[in-house]
Formats: C-alpha cells, sequence, structure tokens
C-alpha cells in the first residue's frame, strides 16, 4: 500500500539522516544498537532482581534508570527500523502524539531519576549513618513514583499544547520519530510564545536537576577528600565517576535541544542531539554502570555460576 492511502491527518517520517548515501549500513549500526541496549539493560535489571546484594537503594534506582533506557530506545527504534523495511513513512496522528507523550515522559523520569540517584550517592557518602534511614524501601519507591509521575505530568501538557498547533502545507517531518522542535517546524502560526514556556520548563526540569546534581558532587568530593581509608576513597569516586558520565550525555544533548530556539539549529543537528538521547545513551548506560562497578560484575559471574551449574 502506497502514500496514496494515508488519512489527511497522517504526518510522514522522513526517518534518520534520508541525505545518507548507505541507509542499509546506517540501519544496521541502528540495530546493533539496540540490541546492545536491550541486551545490557535487561542483565542488569535481571541482576538487580536476582542478587540480594544488589537489594540496595542505589542499584534499585540504577533498575528504575534501565527500565527506561529500555522503553526510551524501544519507543523509537522498532517505528523507524519497520518504515524503513516496509517503505511506508506515514505515522497517525495518535501515533505520533502517543511516541511524543511516551518520549517526554522517558526523558523527564530519566532527569529525575539522576537527580535521586545523586542525591542518594551523598547521604550515602556524606551521611553514612543516617543512610538507612532516609534511604529505606518505602522512601525509594517514593522516587520511583515520583519520577514516573512527575514525568508522565509534565510530558502530558507539552503534548497536548503542541500537537494543537495548526499545520499548513506539508506534514513531513524531518525527524525518525515526532519530537516537538520537529512538530513546531510544521505550524503555520507563532510559535515564539510556547517556546518561551518550553524554555522555562527546560530551567525547572533540567538546569534545577542539573544545579543539584551539582551541588550533591560538590559536596561529595569534599567529603571523599577527608577520608582517611583509601579504598573508600577509590570506590566512592569510581561510583560517582559513572554518574556522572550518564549526567553529561544526558544534560548535554537535553540542553542543546531544548533551551536554544528551534530555528538555531538544523533538523539534523535535531536528529544528532536525538541519536545521542534516545539510541546512544541508552546503549552506553549498562556499560558505564558495570564495566566499572565490581558488585555488579561479581552478581554477573555468581549469576552464570549458578547457570552452569
Amino acid at each position: 500500500m502506497g502514500q496514496k492511502n494515508e488519512s489527511s491527518t497522517d504526518f510522514i517520517l522522513l526517518g534518520l539522516f534520508p541525505w545518507f548515501r548507505h541507509p542499509h549500513l546506517l540501519m544496521l549500526i541502528i540495530l546493533l544498537f539496540y540490541a546492545i541496549a536491550l541486551t545490557g539493560n535487561s542483565i542488569l535489571i535481571l541482576l538487580i532482581w536476582l542478587d540480594s546484594r544488589l537489594h540496595t537503594p542505589m542499584y534499585f534506582l540504577l533498575s528504575q534508570l534501565s527500565l527506561v533506557d529500555l522503553a526510551f530506545i524501544s519507543s523509537t527504534v522498532p517505528k523507524m527500523v519497520i518504515n524503513y523495511f516496509t517503505g511506508k513513512k506515514n505515522i497517525s496522528y495518535l501515533a505520533c502524539a502517543t511516541q511524543l507523550f511516551s518520549f517526554l515522559t522517558l526523558a523527564l523520569a530519566e532527569c529525575i531519576l539522576l537527580t535521586l540517584m545523586a542525591c542518594d550517592r551523598y547521604v550515602a557518602v556524606c551521611k553514612p549513618l543516617r543512610y538507612t534511614v532516609l534511604m529505606n524501601p518505602k522512601v525509594c519507591l517514593q522516587m520511583a513514583a515520583a519520577a514516573w509521575i512527575g514525568g508522565a505530568l509534565a510530558a502530558l501538557v507539552h503534548t497536548v499544547y503542541p500537537m494543537n498547533f495548526p499545520i499548513c502545507g506539508s506534514r513531513e517531518i524531518n525527524h525518525y520519530f515526532c519530537e516537538m522542535p520537529a512538530i513546531l517546524r510544521m505550524s503555520c502560526t507563532d510559535t515564539s510564545v510556547y517556546e518561551m514556556v518550553i524554555f522555562v520548563s527546560t530551567i525547572v526540569f533540567l538546569l534545577v536537576p542539573f544545579s543539584l546534581i551539582l551541588t550533591s558532587y560538590t559536596l561529595i568530593f569534599l567529603t571523599v577528600l577527608q577520608m582517611n581509608s583509601r579504598k573508600g576513597r577509590n570506590k566512592a569516586l569510581a561510583t560517582c565517576s559513572s554518574h556522572l558520565t550518564v549526567v553529561s550525555l544526558y544534560f548535554g544533548q537535553a540542553i542543546f535541544i531544548y533551551m536554544t530556539p528551534t530555528s538555531s539549529h538544523t533538523p539534523d543537528q535535531d536528529q544528532i542531539g536525538a541519536v545521542l538521547g534516545t539510541i546512544v545513551t541508552p546503549m552506553l548506560n549498562p556499560l558505564i554502570y558495570s564495566l566499572r562497578n565490581k558488585e555488579v560484575l561479581g552478581a554477573l559471574r555468581r549469576c552464570m555460576g549458578r547457570c552452569c551449574n
């Protein structure tokens, strides 16, 4: 069935880098990244669930982050791959709104989770005697619920509003999924006021959490420098460096996309930022958190040992 059978409300997704000369190679790379992300995050969630030594607040929050990453990459890549291999580029209005809502919910939930993980490390390093009281199971569940519900509520507002902008002319989205900047470009009305709303929302959901994370890690590093145990210092720094790497990947691309006007960057730049956020980061996160983490590697060895026996 060709594009002629599309509804007048359908959008056309042009795909990832439509100008790229070797689309088959690009799709193979994306599928490889997807497989790595799917495998890495699934293994991490499974290990945290199965190994009692990983039943701590830090690993509970990490399992939530892996769950977000799994959903993040699965909300965009399968649709892109299906469109590529079937030759269909259309996406319905409802599917587009659902994809935008999912993307924003997961992006905001990840932002909140990264902030909560920094707070967890602050309490563990700077307030160790009160850690079990402050980070009890009930608090951890409340943290996870706050991340998911907070992300969903904010995403709902920023889905309903832009999806109701009038669209004149072409309904082609120069992207591989329905993303807000790409949708705003199609609007035939002035979106400057809404872009200012996005800017203010970004300050609340990106800069405030980023400031909290920086403050937490500044206090952590000051505490670590005062530690007498070299082993304790190295363990604290190893955990913190992994988290800071993930924070840098996330906030770097998010600030570029959402804290600058839509007109100031090209569709290709939007796509590069989106690839980093929705494909590369979910693939790298489990590797970053596990390769330098002896507890995760130990859990993996124990799990493989039980499977082999």
